[in-house]
């Protein structure tokens, strides 16, 4: 059985990256996030609070943690390098991986943009900007940004493409 062209070619141009054309996502989430941390840290000083609805504020945050502030006493370069490990990760899938799984790339792009928006923060100042503050009858979620938002939507697209089924190539016609 010889290859397809296709796979020739693949093989001729040495390194291809399957799913790049998901990194503007990746980096739309960044650019957002980057921004409106700016915004909150030059229109907001720490622990002020805008009050938006009954159940939302904006409050500067100042996270030297993880998620809900675990392992707070870690060094910043700890996450940093984590993030970095992860995003290495991600984009060594994106160049493995088939190009037509589109929501698990995207998955992938959303959750890549995250942790490098958060590693940018913690790169420049050692913390991370937090300003999100959802809260219902007294109960305060942690606050949060864009990059953690991504992060949590990317998670639960690749929960949801776990449980989509596959329709599996069976040599047969429907």
């Amino acid at each position: 059985m010889t290859p397809s062209p296709d796979k020739a070619v693949s093989h001729e141009r040495g390194f291809q990256l399957q799913n790049a054309h998901w990194l503007w996502l990746s980096a739309i989430v960044i650019g957002a996030d980057q921004v409106t941390k700016q915004l909150v840290v030059n229109n907001l000083e720490l622990f002020d609070r805008i009050h938006l609805f009954d159940w939302l504020n904006l409050s500067r945050m100042h996270n030297t943690g993880a998620a809900f502030s675990i392992f707070a006493g870690a060094t910043p370069w700890f996450f940093v390098a984590l993030s970095v490990v992860v995003s290495i990760g991600i984009l060594v899938w994106m160049r493995r991986h088939p190009h037509g799984e589109r929501l698990v790339a995207a998955s992938f792009a959303l959750i890549l943009g995250g942790a490098l928006g958060n590693a940018i923060d913690r790169a420049t100042r050692g913390f991370v900007i937090d300003f999100v503050d959802f809260h219902i009858s007294g109960w305060h979620y942690p606050a949060f940004n864009i990059a953690d938002s991504a992060i949590v939507l990317g998670a639960i697209l690749l929960g949801l493409d776990m449980l989509w089924p596959r329709r599996r190539n069976t040599g047969e016609s429907d």
